[in-house]
């Protein structure tokens, strides 16, 4: 082998370890009755292989070759071969992987949400609900003491831009003081550049909760359950349009103006906070 590479036969027995003569000898036999099998059972391999379209792996192969065409060959002769020939078959799907946020923040809330004044502590999350034309997402923002919603954005993807947009409505509707914290899940739009730069820019402190955990964003969390069970669910939407004015009818007039709160002593948002 090494010599066939153009290195000195002299050079090559000496790393090795074997003799000239042993080289040549080995050079001028006559191929064995093994290799010649190999060699034929390689070429079977190849046209079973291309049958298949380059989808066929080592067991399909051997499976083709003793049952499709009656060969006596073993599995791992098969799958040496093909390892040998760098012959490989299609592998399945591969595995989805989560997006990852840019930015993380840590979690400053604990799963506590109970704050004794507003604008201390905003929740936010992205829910989505189908519609015959397609899905319509709806990002929210929530302030924990009165259980307003202070920010809300409607579009029909699940960009930065909806998380960023709804909690821009928040910022010039509240005018929140530094140092009040918006909290968040760990999807990537809330760990965007955007996002992340929108909140900082006005004071507020990102923090989020950790993977796959609803009890720590649990407040909002309860508000998609109800607005499913009080909006979504009740029947089936046609356009984007007709769900996005029913749910900036659900948000705006009905849970901020007129829906009473067990936990505001049966008041509504608005009714608590004046």
């Amino acid at each position: 082998m090494m010599a066939g590479e153009g290195l000195p036969v002299q050079m090559a027995t000496r790393v090795l370890g074997v003799s000239e003569s042993g080289y040549y000898n080995a050079r001028g036999r006559a191929p064995s009755a093994r290799a010649i099998r190999h060699a034929w059972l390689l070429d079977q391999i190849r046209i079973v292989h291309a049958a298949s379209k380059g989808t066929y792996g080592a067991r399909r192969v051997h499976a083709e070759l003793t049952l499709g065409q009656g060969l006596v060959v073993g599995h791992n002769a098969v799958e040496m071969l093909m390892a040998r020939a760098g012959i490989r078959g299609v592998t399945g799907r591969p595995r989805w992987r989560r997006p990852r946020p840019d930015l993380i923040a840590t979690d400053l809330v604990d799963r506590d949400f109970a704050r004794a004044g507003p604008n201390q502590l905003w929740v936010t999350d992205i829910t989505e609900h189908p519609t015959r034309e397609g899905k319509v997402y709806c990002a929210v923002v929530l302030d924990v003491y009165s259980r307003r919603v202070v920010g809300w954005s409607i579009d029909a993807s699940p960009t930065a831009a909806l998380v960023t947009n709804a909690l821009g409505m928040a910022i010039d509707a509240r005018r929140p003081g530094p140092g009040a914290v918006i909290h968040s899940d760990r999807g990537v739009q809330f760990g965007s550049w955007a996002f992340t730069d929108r909140a900082r820019a006005s004071g507020l402190v990102p923090s989020m909760g950790s993977i796959a955990d609803c009890f720590d964003n649990a407040m909002i969390e309860s508000f998609w359950s109800r607005m499913q069970v009080e909006l979504l669910n009740r029947q089936r939407w046609r356009t984007r349009i007709e769900l996005a004015n029913a749910i900036f009818e659900y948000l705006e007039i009905w849970h901020n103006r007129r829906r009473r709160h067990s936990a505001l002593g049966w008041l509504s948002p608005l009714e608590f906070e004046n």
